[in-house]
């Protein structure tokens, strides 16, 4: 018999998940969605061989939830104690941290293997209506291994998201993995939702470049699981808000002050910050 994989939770993320399983490996994918209806559109559209209920997450080899991180939380302790031993579950969760100290535990004890996973890719706005196998064409997949990561899970686990189209498959700890998104996700996030923020923006047609599009992009987030990625993630978040606060005020400050000397030597420190992130990393500059 084949693998049976279920993806738990059919929006942007999950949909494409299944869809590239579908395409791209040998899985038979089964879905499961809070709201059953977007679960029966993907049966209709053929991205699931069926509607997964208790008896496909009992047997499933690999279960990937796509939820919201408390609602991914709730949702595993109920389900792994039912999971065949020996099955594979990999969260796909933006945050880290919280959700390993909270499963690995029930994992351990009821022998499932678990990972964690972030796959660092989106649009600007989700739903399984814009979900399409290629989203992950390029992008970058993060692993966390937790103590319920068994001997050559990270290996078979790299050569699948790889199999689905994922360019580079990171490997590190939870709290490593939840500083860096705090800085090159949420931190992100932060700055856009903020930035819409001003009046200007109504009347920006005409007035614009790419800047502007880029820095607003990702406004349009899901307020409902962003404020748990922001919360959840506080200790790594909060310093990088910190940080941004003291640039902007010291730029701020001089520009208020009319005091070009310093204004100039805080832009081209950041220009040169910009030039030396480009230089230590010269296969992917972050333009």
């Amino acid at each position: 018999m084949g693998k049976k994989a279920v993806v738990a939770g059919l929006g942007l993320i999950g949909g494409s998940m299944a869809k590239a399983l579908k395409k791209y490996t040998d899985y038979e994918v089964y879905g499961w969605n809070r709201t059953r209806r977007v679960a029966e559109q993907a049966l209709e559209e053929g991205a699931i061989a069926g509607i997964a209920g208790d008896a496909e997450l009992a047997e499933c080899d690999l279960l990937l939830p796509v939820l919201y991180p408390q609602a991914t939380i709730q949702f595993l302790l109920d389900v792994i104690p039912r999971m065949k031993k020996g099955a594979q579950v990999v969260d796909l969760v933006g945050i880290k941290a919280a959700l390993v100290d909270a499963v690995e535990p029930c994992a351990l004890a009821c022998g499932i293997r678990y990972t964690g996973g972030h796959p660092m890719a989106g649009l600007a706005k989700a739903g399984y209506g814009r979900s399409f196998a290629e989203l992950f064409q390029g992008a970058n997949m993060i692993l966390v291994p937790t103590k319920a990561t068994a001997e050559g899970d990270l290996e078979a686990l790299t050569a699948l998201f790889r199999q689905v189209g994922f360019g580079t498959v990171k490997i590190c700890d939870k709290e490593k993995h939840d500083q860096m998104i705090a800085h090159t996700s949420q931190l992100a996030h932060v700055v856009s939702n903020s930035y819409v923020k001003s009046p200007a923006s109504l009347d920006y047609v005409g007035y614009t470049g790419g800047s502007y599009k880029d820095m607003t992009r990702i406004a349009c987030l899901n307020e409902m699981v962003w404020k748990e990625l922001f919360i959840l993630n506080k200790e790594a978040l909060i310093p990088e808000i910190d940080r941004l606060i003291g640039h902007m005020t010291e730029l701020r400050d001089a520009i208020a002050a009319g005091d070009a000397q310093k204004l100039e030597a805080y832009l081209r420190a950041g220009r040169e910050a910009k030039e030396a992130i480009d230089a230590a990393n010269p296969g992917q500059p972050s333009d």
